[in-house]
């Protein structure tokens, strides 16, 4: 498309890592013998609820921002995970953040968002629209608008997580078969798709299932509602056209996963994994659990992409048994 940002490439992944270095947590690569066991595959979970944040979003806010000249402000929008990415990205490289959020942010995504220095402007995600609000600040103050995956340097950014799971299955002698992605708008997948060199499943929660309409039909789909779900950082409407044209060039393909099945994984992580994971984080591992994606005999890297949840959330997630079988 005329003016279209060009695509990022693996070269661009590769910057970013570089940029990371020191700065990004260099999340482990881990694997479990209930799981295995569970799936009869070898499953690999890049635990990106131990980044800096709680998220894999600081690597694309911190790549985005470090590309900035000294002093330029930011205006983002973001549901919390981005938030948080960006405000704490702001802080270290001593710029001024404004995160527009929604109103019904989790409260601990919003107060993480403020403690790390960023302005809150909170808006009605239903009747309101994010992308123009962004726009309009980042006209009033002069600011660089960091949209959380629209942008190839944010998407470079996040397929850090997906050159670093290569590397470390290397390391290991192993090369990844194919990758299960929590999906919003499709940073993290697009990303990983550059990055780690194997085919990728996005997944998403059944009723946001915009990624996996598109990659299906060949085109941008929208959803045409905003129903509940226990995933609030995976509530986006349509995959943007940088992030469906890299999954589409590399034969992504798209997958959903009911409530019941992403309650099931944030317990299967916490009683087995011993890790704290988000509901919008724990959609990969949900898909795995549920049977969605074939792991019998195959390398699986399986991202656990956030683990910003509310304690009272947590609590009553975790309040069943784990499943222990498929």
């Amino acid at each position: 498309m005329p003016g279209a940002s060009p695509l990022p490439t693996h070269a661009d992944v590769v910057a970013a890592a570089a940029r990371l270095e020191g700065v990004a947590v260099r999340t482990p690569l881990l694997r479990s013998d209930t799981l295995d066991a569970l799936t009869r595959g070898q499953v690999w979970l890049k635990a990106e609820c131990l980044q800096r944040t709680g998220s894999f979003k600081f690597r694309g806010a911190y790549n985005r921002l470090a590309q900035l000249a000294p002093g330029t402000p930011v205006v983002a929008y973001s549901s919390g995970n981005h938030a948080q990415g960006v405000a704490l990205a702001a802080r270290l490289l001593g710029l001024t953040a404004t995160i527009v959020m929604p109103a019904d942010a989790p409260a601990l995504k919003v107060d993480r968002t403020r403690a790390y220095g960023a302005e809150v402007v909170q808006y009605d995600r239903a009747r309101e629209d994010r992308e123009a609000i962004g726009a309009t600040l980042a006209a009033e103050r002069g600011a660089v608008l960091v949209p959380p995956f629209d942008d190839r340097h944010v998407i470079a950014g996040q397929g850090t997580a997906g050159l670093e799971a290569r590397e470390q299955l290397a390391a290991m002698g192993r090369v990844a078969n194919v990758a299960l992605v929590c999906c919003g708008g499709g940073g993290l997948s697009s990303g990983i798709a550059l990055g780690l060199g194997a085919p990728v499943v996005t997944v998403e929660p059944e009723g946001y299932d915009d990624v996996t309409r598109s990659l299906a039909a060949g085109r941008i789909e929208r959803i045409p509602a905003f129903p509940p779900t226990l995933a609030d950082a995976l509530q986006t409407a349509a995959p943007s056209p940088l992030t469906f044209a890299i999954l589409s060039a590399h034969g992504a393909r798209g997958v959903t996963v009911s409530e019941a099945a992403i309650a099931d994984a944030v317990r299967f992580a916490f009683t087995e994994l011993k890790l704290v994971v988000e509901p919008g984080g724990a959609v990969a591992l949900a898909a795995l659990l549920a049977g969605a994606v074939e792991a019998k005999g195959r390398v699986v890297v399986v991202t656990l992409s956030g683990g910003n949840v509310d304690a009272a959330v947590f609590g009553r997630l975790i309040g069943e048994p784990a499943p222990r079988a498929r």
